[in-house]
């Protein structure tokens, strides 16, 4: 049994190292880049805004290729203006500086030797490899019997061009994957709400936006719990809840984030060079025709997810299992309520392989990991 998991581990870790080697290759300088890098320079040289601006735009030049680091002064009017007025590229800032969980993994790495621009996405190539051996383990936990089932479901995974594209852009969705993975196996291990909480913390502070899944999370704990424990009110969940709140609310305003309307603005209307010089006014109207019209490109994703909360619903009698599924499932469409960008699909392919993960939970349990008979 152990040389046969021998050789299933070297095969998966052979071709997680290729993997990750390719997204290493194919790494992608991008507009965001000069955002979390002026964070963590910020941290470095405080007060000093001129100083970041220059150093932000020269270590990226040095690195980029020359197409690359034009795309990312020159893509639009905004990137120029950013570019050449240090004044507008801080105003910027903090839709990046909110992020602080991944600004702490990025200068953590900038502090032992990386250049800047090779400190963000090495997080993100970091964070693939790990996510890969997260994603082993847990499809090693549901069938542990066999040695073909693992390496090539992992593997297939993380070929996804999503979850590829995830590791060779500058975003932190890849090192928020891997405390997602962490906190798939804590689920499905049945660890402490403590756990989970904590999990959940490093969530929100990697992505604030994620307060949205660690509230719909507690509260469905919270009315489950209710229901299957003689309607008793656990008051642990309610305290995890509103300290996630509180520290929401922190980053949000320590670091003077303008908010999701102007992010929305900025993001689908149009990029404001300066956003203390134009209000982010639409009306409602606007919002939803451009909902509406990105719901309709979302249709691989949605029909993905459907075919998911299906399967685990016929395999799956289990109703913590399928409360679990539900959630996933809203999340997707939560976060797409927010931020309907059908174009990025590394805002929810997290979302959907959790969903994947569940299904494969709910086969394993009633094919007994397809190890001896059907289990009636």
């Amino acid at each position: 049994m152990k040389l046969k998991w021998g050789l299933s581990f070297l095969f998966f870790i052979l071709g997680l190292s290729f993997l990750t080697y390719s997204c290493y290759q194919n790494r992608v300088y991008d507009w965001d880049m000069p955002g979390y890098l002026g964070s963590i320079l910020s941290w470095e040289h405080p007060n000093e805004p001129k100083k970041v601006h220059e150093l932000v735009y020269s270590t990226i030049k040095e690195e980029a290729s020359a197409k690359e680091f034009h795309d990312i002064v020159a893509y639009n009017h905004a990137n120029e203006v950013f570019t050449a007025d240090y004044k507008a590229f801080g105003e910027q800032l903090p839709y990046y500086q909110i992020k602080v969980g991944f600004n702490v993994a990025v200068y953590a790495l900038y502090k032992i030797g990386f250049t800047g621009p090779h400190a963000v996405l090495m997080v993100n190539i970091f964070s693939y490899f790990i996510a890969g051996l997260l994603l082993f383990y847990l499809v090693k936990f549901l069938f542990p019997k066999n040695y073909f089932i693992p390496p090539v479901i992992s593997l297939f995974v993380l070929w996804l061009p999503p979850v590829r594209s995830m590791a060779e852009n500058p975003t932190p969705d890849p090192f928020l994957f891997v405390f997602m993975l962490f906190f798939m196996i804590s689920i499905l291990q049945k660890r402490s709400s403590l756990v989970h909480y904590i999990i959940l913390l490093c969530c929100v502070l990697i992505r604030p936006d994620y307060i949205l899944f660690a509230a719909t999370y507690l509260f469905a704990t919270f009315v489950f719990k209710f229901f299957n424990e003689n309607k008793k009110l656990d008051y642990s969940l309610i305290i995890q809840g509103a300290s996630l709140a509180l520290i929401y609310i922190a980053i949000i305003k320590y670091y003077h984030y303008p908010g999701w309307k102007d992010l929305f603005y900025d993001s689908f209307f149009y990029r404001r060079p300066l956003i203390s010089a134009e209000k982010a006014d639409f009306t409602f109207k606007q919002y939803f025709d451009y909902f509406i019209f990105k719901l309709i490109n979302f249709k691989k994703i949605t029909l993905v997810s459907l075919i998911l909360l299906g399967a685990i619903f016929y395999f799956s009698k289990e109703i913590w299992i399928r409360i679990l599924a539900v959630l996933f499932f809203s999340n997707i469409y939560i976060k797409f309520i927010f931020f309907p960008d059908s174009a990025n699909l590394r805002f929810f392919i997290g979302f959907v392989i959790l969903l994947f993960i569940i299904f494969l939970y709910a086969i394993s349990k009633k094919y007994n990991g397809f190890q001896l008979r059907k289990i009636a």
